[in-house]
């Protein structure tokens, strides 16, 4: 069984149609990208998947479930975290206090319970140690107590990534997580990327604009268009499919590789 499967999904903002009958199956373990032109639905897909947008028609199932009616907290605690195109994150608050709301689904304690018993110290430091493992692992030590409004944007993103990451996700959502860097910061995202795929065994679906990234790093690919899926498989075939370079290069494809003029 698959880990996620979107089947017949569609999704409509008055007369505009973002999605029609989108459907992808992603199994447990694999790094999975979903491209397409500016328009095409991508984070539109993203959103259906963790609850933002409630689909007009269609299913997600997460480990067999359907989640369509779920909130998008009810479905993070389900195990799937998500970083957004811009970097959402508390500007005043340093980065372990930013990183600790990935954890909050995991404390066992509440308001009520520590105004009973006591503030519940022990339980802080498993989270605060959880926290560090993350900033350890995405080499961050250095901005550890930085706000974050204090840090580059290239930072932000890293530590976006580490408070999805500290959710402990069986399901890792990523839109664009390389927009806006420069070549280092993105070489350094990519990486990372791999590190928690290969290393953490964590799925990711991935939404990247860079095409060298995406190749690369991926084991699968869809393309979406103008809210449809019009193609999928290997980084390989989906370079090679007409539809793609059509969708990419625009209406003047076909002339173009037959050496017509498109003028």
């Amino acid at each position: 069984m698959a880990l996620l499967e979107i089947q017949d999904v569609s999704l409509s903002f008055g007369g505009i149609k973002a999605l029609s009958d989108v459907s992808l199956s992603i199994e447990a373990g694999e790094l999975y990208a979903v491209i397409g032109p500016n328009g095409a639905g991508k984070t539109s897909l993203l959103n259906c998947i963790s609850g933002f947008y409630k689909p007009d028609q269609g299913r997600v199932l997460f480990e067999g479930r359907d989640v369509i009616r779920l909130r998008p907290d009810q479905i993070s605690q389900l195990g799937v975290a998500r970083t957004f195109q811009n970097v959402e994150l508390f500007a005043n608050m340093n980065v372990i206090d930013n990183m600790l709301l990935g954890r909050h689904h995991h404390y066992k304690s509440g308001f009520f319970k520590n105004a009973f018993l006591g503030y519940l110290a022990p339980e802080e430091t498993v989270h605060r140690l959880k926290v560090e493992e993350v900033i350890d692992f995405l080499e961050m030590e250095q901005w550890r107590k930085h706000l974050v409004a204090n840090l580059p944007y290239g930072v932000q993103k890293r530590v976006e990534l580490g408070r999805a990451l500290a959710q402990e996700p069986k399901l890792l959502l990523l839109d664009e997580p390389m927009a806006g860097m420069n070549v280092e910061e993105t070489e350094d995202i990519a990486r990372f990327i791999l590190d928690i795929h290969q290393e953490l065994g964590t799925t990711i679906v991935m939404i990247e604009h860079d095409m060298h990234v995406v190749m690369d790093i991926s084991q699968r690919i869809s393309v979406l268009d103008f809210g449809v899926k019009i193609a999928e498989g290997t980084p390989n075939e989906v370079q090679k499919n007409p539809e793609v370079q059509k969708a990419y290069l625009g209406e003047d494809f076909e002339s173009l590789m037959k050496g017509e003029s498109a003028l």
